[in-house]
């Protein structure tokens, strides 16, 4: 068996570096912009409950794309004659 090493912060290049802490916000601001939806939209424009996807949202990016891809209801339109 080959054991690996596992590599240290200080062991990344920069460039490395730089692309965790990015896909790290943008992880973070999905996640934020899926709780903050969860919280302000009625019960009753989701596909589910919103119990469930406030526990789904943490998985990461496949929980926040989830849910707005598929835990809300498409809004209705209203159209004025």
């Amino acid at each position: 068996m080959t054991s690996r090493k596992v590599k240290k912060w200080e062991d990344l290049s920069p460039l490395q570096q730089a692309s965790v802490v990015v896909l790290g916000m943008v992880q973070m601001t999905l996640l934020a912009a899926a709780l903050l939806d969860i919280r302000r939209r009625p019960a009753e424009q989701f596909n589910g409950t919103k119990r469930m996807w406030t526990l789904l949202v943490f998985i990461n990016y496949v929980g926040p794309i989830a849910y707005f891809l598929f835990g809300r209801k498409p809004a209705e339109i209203v159209t004025s004659e």
